[in-house]
Formats: structure tokens, C-alpha cells, sequence
């Protein structure tokens, strides 16, 4: 059977996300409801507002599924997909999947005007690469576990990270055309049809 990655397309830039999927020769779905995670094998949390995407999430009874797919299959979140995975959202209007052993601050950067591209090194296994990325209202990490792999850092904080199947980043890759991220978190869906040097 053909391995597919669903984009949680709630609310938020999920169609950039399916664009990098195309690129890389991926078969991809939109994920609204809890029976379209029964027929993928990843799952990408995109950017938004996670306040809105909470809501949502509950709403569509989205949150225990999400849970559950998530103990055997990889996550990516990106932003506010960053956000909902974490442990904390140091907000009590967001109820996070729990996903990544980290706590975040939501909108340290600023307002979206505040926004902006910047240049970041990836550190992955023997991969040291230099990528430009998109930061809009970009989270903070504030904390993280033990057993959390900091992929890359932005003056100085962390702000791509791994723990076990599931990424997060506080940026947008999709906004950039990057697409190194979406191959380590679905590296074994991907089946390393790309090296990871072409990002």
C-alpha cells in the first residue's frame, strides 16, 4: 500500500505544506476528521493561531485521535503546530497534544510585522547546512527535555527540535521551499527518495 502523510487543514498555511509533499513525489491528504487519520501515515500540524487551532481541534473531536495516531506514527509541526505539540503552551487557552517534552512562549518574537526571513544551520546525524526560513509571530522554547534533539538554533535558542518520531520548529520551511524537514520527520515514508544535503 502506497504510505501517505495527511496536513491537519483546520485553519492555517497548510497548502504550502502539501506543495513541498508534491515536490517530493509524496502522496498527500487534508485531515479535517478523525477517520482520515485511519488512512495516512504521518501527520503535519501546520502554522496558525493556536488558540483558533485549539478550538478547532476540539470542536472536530480531533484531540484523543491525534493523541493516539501520534504514539506510532511521525508528527511535524511547524509554528503553531510547534505549539500544539508541546507540553506547555504557558497559555491556559491552548490544549497541547503533549507530544514534545517542551514548553513554549507563543508570539516571543512580536506581532507579525515583526516578522521576518532569516538564515539558520541545520545540525542532523553528518548534515551541517545553512537554509533561509520564514519566522511569523515565531514561539519560543523556553524548555526542553532530556530526551529532545535540538536540530538547529536561532541566535543561540533552539528552535528546531526531535524527540523520538516527532519534529517541531518554530518557523515556516514551507514559506522557503525547504524541504529537509519534512524529510526527517517521514524519512521512512520518504524512503530517502532525496538526499537530505538537497534541502
Amino acid at each position: 500500500m502506497v504510505k501517505k502523510i495527511g496536513i491537519l487543514a483546520l485553519q492555517g498555511n497548510f497548502q504550502n505544506h502539501k506543495l513541498i509533499l508534491d515536490h517530493l513525489g509524496v502522496e498527500s491528504t487534508y485531515v479535517r476528521y478523525s477517520s482520515n487519520l485511519d488512512h495516512i501515515n504521518g501527520l503535519i500540524i501546520p502554522g496558525g493561531e493556536s488558540t483558533t487551532m485549539t478550538k478547532l481541534i476540539d470542536k472536530a473531536g480531533l484531540y484523543e485521535s491525534i493523541v493516539s495516531f501520534a504514539a506510532k506514527n511521525p508528527i511535524l509541526g511547524t509554528c503553531a503546530g510547534l505549539i500544539m505539540m508541546a507540553d506547555n503552551a504557558m497559555d491556559d487557552r491552548v490544549n497541547t497534544l503533549k507530544l514534545l517534552d517542551i514548553d513554549v512562549e507563543r508570539n516571543a518574537s512580536g506581532r507579525q510585522i515583526h516578522s521576518l526571513v532569516d538564515t539558520l544551520t541545520i545540525n542532523y546525524n553528518d548534515v551541517q547546512k545553512k537554509i533561509d526560513v520564514t519566522f511569523i509571530r515565531a514561539p519560543k522554547i523556553v524548555r526542553y527535555g532530556n530526551n529532545v534533539n535540538i536540530i538547529a538554533k536561532y541566535k543561540g535558542e533552539p528552535c528546531a527540535v526531535q524527540s523520538g518520531m516527532h519534529v517541531g520548529l518554530s518557523f515556516h520551511p514551507e514559506l522557503n521551499g525547504i524541504s529537509i524537514f519534512h524529510k526527517i520527520a517521514f524519512n521512512n515514508i520518504i524512503n530517502n527518495r532525496q538526499e537530505l544535503h538537497a534541502a
